[in-house]
């Protein structure tokens, strides 16, 4: 278990401003991913259809005591273009997951993925003194799999049967994590980039 869940902090990189999620994103993040079917497919349940709807789950994740969620904010538009989330992570010591991450479709295959995972990994590294940063995906959302291998994620592991989708079938979550030792490679080479 992370010995104590980070304090919500602003973190600011040169695309994108870190900040905690609150109801005042709501909206944005509603015109940003609501009912979108993509955005959506790979969490375990029903794509949003409505702002109330997107503000239930938001609500839930901001009030969850194991999760520190962030807006991810384009400094270009000020703007929420969707959320990234600290998460405990029981069993490891010295170690916190990066998840409950989506993004509004304008802005995949962008700078965006990148620099909200080196922003929270140099925090999650340099200021909260981790030692290991751990992602994970559904095993059939390749796309994920292949950005999380692009930062550095080494292949852990896959959890058979570790959760329902919103559709009733199982999932199986694949593991990955950056050791602390491991970053400064990465890092240079994602930010020379």
């Amino acid at each position: 278990m992370t010995a104590k869940m980070p304090d919500p902090v602003v973190l600011e990189g040169d695309t994108v401003r870190l900040e905690p999620l609150t109801p005042g994103h709501f909206p944005d993040l509603f015109l940003a991913g609501g009912g979108d079917e993509e955005i959506w497919r790979w969490v375990t349940y029903d794509p949003p259809r409505t702002e109330a709807e997107l503000a239930e789950i938001a609500t839930a994740l901001i009030e969850a005591p194991d999760h520190v969620p962030f807006a991810v904010i384009l400094r270009e538009t000020g703007r929420a273009t969707g959320w990234t989330t600290y998460i405990d992570t029981p069993g490891y010591a010295e170690s916190i997951e990066i998840g409950w991450t989506w993004y509004a479709r304008s802005v995949w295959r962008s700078a965006v993925n990148t620099e909200c995972k080196v922003l929270l990994i140099d925090h999650a590294f340099d200021v909260l003194g981790m030692s290991r940063v751990q992602l994970k995906t559904d095993d059939l959302n390749l796309r994920s799999q292949n950005a999380i291998g692009r930062i550095g994620g080494v292949h852990e592991g896959t959890l058979r049967r570790h959760r329902r989708r919103a559709d009733g079938t199982w999932r199986n979550t694949v593991y990955f994590g950056i050791l602390d030792d491991e970053w400064p490679a990465h890092r240079a080479r994602l930010t020379g980039r």
